[in-house]
């Protein structure tokens, strides 16, 4: 207990913790007032995620109160999602609070990151506003990495690599991971390809900064978007010098005739599960994509969430009909951990010898360690037996928020069920999803307003990631949303 002299020359007592005084503590309501100071210190940050709370029979004798009030204090917190008990860890912040929403007579000054037309700042924005219940899509479990099976494979790999294998390596990335993703494709997504033929890089956003310089060189300065379309994507194009004509997506995929009349020599496309609309492209948008490509168009094809899929048959890749004038590109991100920065690029052959240089300018090859484990995890199939844990995983929290939204937002549509790890929702109300999105973020839940992935006028929506949270979470922020949406309606 530390004892200080005020200027009066009285003796006080309090805690080094927050610098807390027990003159200041209320007569009543003393466990309401100490979890008003923990949790005000945590949305100033003085307290960050991770920050350990004291005992509670310590900081009930610093402040001069039962371990009873303590220990009340610290349950409001923990039911409020701020921290959380983890026994000999002690009581650990796990989460900021949001900001209060504005009263009714005082209106906010800013959306924050929804105000006007979003730029490469807004994803950073969205991801560092507090919130309690994240809804943004492309977040999977990170709680599902499998930790002890990549330590294993790490211990084994790091048994059998030789001195050698630490140094300088091919920049196309390690061979033993080719044949492993070569064997992967193969299997999975129909496509035969020569491990010498595929580069390993630091996900699809290097493949995208790759292909920047031997497009422009190649005469292309415009790909054509899917509309709806990720913004993401739109402004990797668009910091390259590349133009982003939209071509709008229907239920059978891309409008290849409007595709044709953008007169972009090149297009990306998510044909396995498109983002954000869920669509799969039908048998016969491929047939004309494929004789659209024969005229001489580039398709790059971003197998975006190919393998998390519920309630429809396997899709083939588009490369596994196309190989000359296709770019194919893959990642572990959605099914491992975005940390891991790893995926992979199968260009025309014509394009392999520029990108090969490209990476070897840009960072002389991928840090081959992580590759050597990942290689591992395939050749053992536990990769496989990992996705088959995340689908089970997923379809019970998809099937928690359509049950939220059919409750919590009637009339409400939700697309692209099948497959992924979100839903995008369409609403009736003239809401613009902007206000919504903000709204929601006022009640402590993000997401993305589909407007942000949408270049032309369209419905008002919402992009839902579902993956990375359990139902209940699940459920609640939909609710959340819904009282949002009645607000603003």
């Amino acid at each position: 207990m530390n004892a200080v002299t005020d200027r009066d020359g009285a003796t006080t007592h309090g805690s080094d913790f927050l610098q807390l005084r027990a003159d200041d503590v209320p007569a009543d309501g003393k466990a309401d007032w100490l979890a008003r100071q923990v949790r005000q210190a945590i949305t100033d940050r003085r307290l960050t995620v991770g920050s350990r709370l004291p005992a509670t029979r310590l900081l009930a004798a610093e402040l001069r109160v039962s371990r009873g009030v303590v220990t009340e204090a610290y349950r409001r917190l923990a039911e409020d999602g701020h921290v959380e008990g983890r026994r000999r860890g002690g009581t650990v912040v796990v989460a900021v609070p949001p900001p209060p929403p504005p009263s009714r007579t005082e209106q906010p000054s800013s959306a924050g990151p929804f105000t006007g037309s979003p730029d490469s700042r807004a994803f950073d924005a969205l991801r560092a506003a507090g919130a309690r219940i994240d809804l943004t899509p492309g977040r999977p479990d990170l709680s599902a990495f499998p930790r002890t099976a990549w330590l294993r494979a790490e211990r084994a790999v790091l048994a059998e690599l030789s001195s050698a294998d630490l140094g300088y390596g091919d920049p196309r990335g390690a061979p033993r991971l080719r044949r492993a993703v070569a064997d992967w494709l193969a299997r999975s997504r129909g496509i035969a390809v020569d491990p010498d033929g595929i580069l390993i890089v630091a996900g699809i956003a290097q493949a995208l900064t790759l292909l920047h310089p031997v497009l422009r060189a190649d005469g292309i300065t415009a790909v054509a978007v899917e509309e709806p379309g990720s913004l993401g994507t739109r402004q990797h194009l668009a910091h390259g010098g590349l133009s982003t004509p939209p071509v709008p997506v229907d239920a059978h995929g891309p409008d290849v005739a409007a595709l044709r009349a953008t007169g972009a020599p090149a297009v990306l496309l998510t044909p396995a599960h498109q983002f954000p609309t869920g669509v799969v492209t039908s048998g016969e948008r491929r047939r004309e994509l494929l004789r659209w490509a024969a005229d001489g168009g580039l398709i790059l094809e971003d197998d975006y969430d190919a393998e998390h899929r519920y309630d429809r048959p396997p899709v083939p890749a588009l490369r596994s009909l196309l190989t000359d004038r296709l770019c194919y590109m893959g990642s572990v991100s959605k099914l491992l951990a975005p940390a891991l920065r790893t995926g992979w690029l199968v260009p025309p052959r014509r394009y392999l010898e520029a990108l090969t240089d490209a990476k070897r300018f840009t960072d002389l090859g991928s840090a081959v360690l992580p590759q050597l484990v990942l290689a591992r995890l395939m050749e053992t199939g536990h990769l496989e037996r990992h996705l088959r844990l995340l689908r089970a995983r997923h379809v019970r929290r998809r099937d928690a928020v359509i049950a939220a939204v059919r409750e919590h937002l009637p009339g409400a549509v939700v697309h692209g069920a099948a497959a992924g790890l979100h839903l995008t929702v369409t609403y009736a109300p003239d809401v613009p999803d902007t206000e919504l999105a903000a709204a929601a973020l006022s009640l402590g839940v993000k997401c993305h307003p589909l407007s942000w992935h949408r270049q032309l006028p369209g419905r008002p929506g919402l992009v839902l990631g579902y993956a990375a949270d359990p139902p209940g979470a699940l459920t609640e922020g939909v609710a959340l949303l819904g009282k949002a949406l009645r607000t603003l309606a």
